[in-house]
């Protein structure tokens, strides 16, 4: 009897040969989503930096959803969360962002950003069924037409 997909999520390095492919398709989708918009590639070396955790979520070891906590001085980013098109509808964008939020409560982190886009209509559903709201811009981020800041406490 053949036995179900295992998923697995773990801190991974975002320039690993299996993971590259993943971040690669999360840009083409943005650039997709925001042809006239601002969206450059994110490089592996950004999302390598000391204050970057770089999750992965596998199906037995197969990378299919991303995601990344950025810790600033007093807000913890969400950055980068994007799941195969294949693997979408199955609530993995869920555990993936509890992950992601274990993961930042962990490091003592209560306060959650994020910046999303206009086009995104299924993340803007996960993220305000799971706490986020509405908030201004923040750090790099500006006003922009196309570009919903949001946060939520952890605390």
């Amino acid at each position: 009897m053949p036995t179900a997909p295992r998923l697995h999520f773990e801190i991974d390095d975002p320039a690993a040969p299996d993971v590259q492919p993943l971040i690669r398709e999360l840009d083409g989708y943005l650039s997709e989503l925001y042809p006239t918009g601002n969206i450059r590639p994110v490089p592996a070396e950004e999302l390598k930096q000391a204050n970057v955790t770089f999750l992965t979520a596998r199906v037995d070891g197969t990378p299919v959803a991303c995601g990344a906590v950025v810790q600033h001085d007093d807000y913890v980013e969400v950055k980068r969360m994007y799941v195969l098109p294949a693997c979408r509808g199955l609530g993995l964008g869920k555990q993936l962002l509890d992950a992601l939020e274990v993961q930042i409560a962990r490091t003592g982190g209560r306060l959650v950003r994020l910046e999303t886009g206009t086009a995104q209509t299924e993340a803007l559903e996960l993220y305000e069924h799971t706490g986020y709201r509405r908030c201004a811009p923040f750090g790099e981020h500006r006003a922009n037409p196309q570009s919903i800041c949001m946060e939520k406490s952890l605390a």
